[in-house]
């Protein structure tokens, strides 16, 4: 998200996003905060940056219209200056910072409370296929379409429903926590806990149907928890489908390992 924060202040301030950085965690700068978490980042983080920005242009406006002796609504922020609009008369940021009376005065806050939670929608479908002699399940196809509203950074949107995709797809087909009967983890490293790997997956195929939301001034909708919450069902649905036509067994639970899998076609006489 510092990225798509730096963004959306960019896009406010009229200077590249590059030179932006995101200071969190921070309790001498920051009265409050939640953190990370819930798909909360954008949609109610983002509003408050967008707030705290559209505040602190109109500080620098103030303070340029001053130096330039000229209105505030005539001044625009463009490539880190102050200027006035159809003129070359400019002034940097950091001349704006000299001239302020004092550190409040080029200080921007913003804060957004959001009464009611965003409501991102989307469909998973996957392709899977079982290799009756060893019981490995490969993902052999895997579409998603989701609406997440007003999309900031496509890229980094891909990402995130990308990475929580693997994550479902780990959860329903190999990993899982072991400890034997005295209470010892048996899967504590890598080498004993499944987790998946990028080549394990075929590319796959993603798109967006955007409505904006309505709960916030961005129209913009979480998408953490997207890619995990559709990928189980989907590749479960699809594991089960598969093993309902070959055995006629319609129910299966998570993680469907290659050993489970095996064994329920040895006794089915697959």
């Amino acid at each position: 998200h510092a990225t798509a924060y730096a963004q959306l202040a960019a896009d406010k301030l009229g200077i590249d996003y590059e030179k932006i950085s995101l200071h969190q965690g921070d309790t001498d700068e920051l009265r409050t905060g939640g953190g990370t978490g819930g798909s909360r980042s954008v949609p109610l983080g983002g509003v408050s940056v967008v707030r705290a920005s559209e505040q602190l242009s109109e500080k620098l406006k103030k303070i340029a219209a001053d130096k330039l002796e000229a209105s505030a609504a005539d001044i625009e922020l463009v490539d880190g200056t102050a200027r006035i609009v159809g003129t070359d008369r400019v002034i940097s940021f950091a001349d704006i910072a000299a001239a302020a009376p004092s550190p409040d005065d080029i200080k921007g806050e913003g804060e957004w409370k959001q009464a009611e939670a965003t409501y991102p929608n989307g469909t998973h479908v996957c392709e899977v296929e079982i290799d009756p002699e060893t019981g490995i399940t490969e993902v052999v196809a895997y579409t998603i379409v989701d609406d997440f509203g007003v999309t900031v950074n496509p890229i980094l949107l891909a990402g995130q429903v990308h990475g929580g995709i693997v994550q479902g797809i780990g959860q329903a087909l190999s990993e899982r926590v072991v400890y034997d009967e005295d209470g010892q983890l048996l899967t504590a490293s890598f080498m004993d806990y499944a987790m998946p790997r990028a080549a394990d997956f075929p590319n796959f195929h993603f798109e967006t149907r955007n409505v904006p939301s309505i709960t916030n001034a961005l129209g913009i909708k979480g998408a953490g928890e997207a890619g995990t919450i559709g990928a189980c069902p989907a590749v479960m649905n699809a594991v089960c489908h598969a093993m309902q036509l070959e055995t006629g067994i319609a129910s299966v639970d998570m993680p469907v390992t290659p050993g489970i899998l095996w064994q329920i076609l040895q006794e089915a006489g697959k």
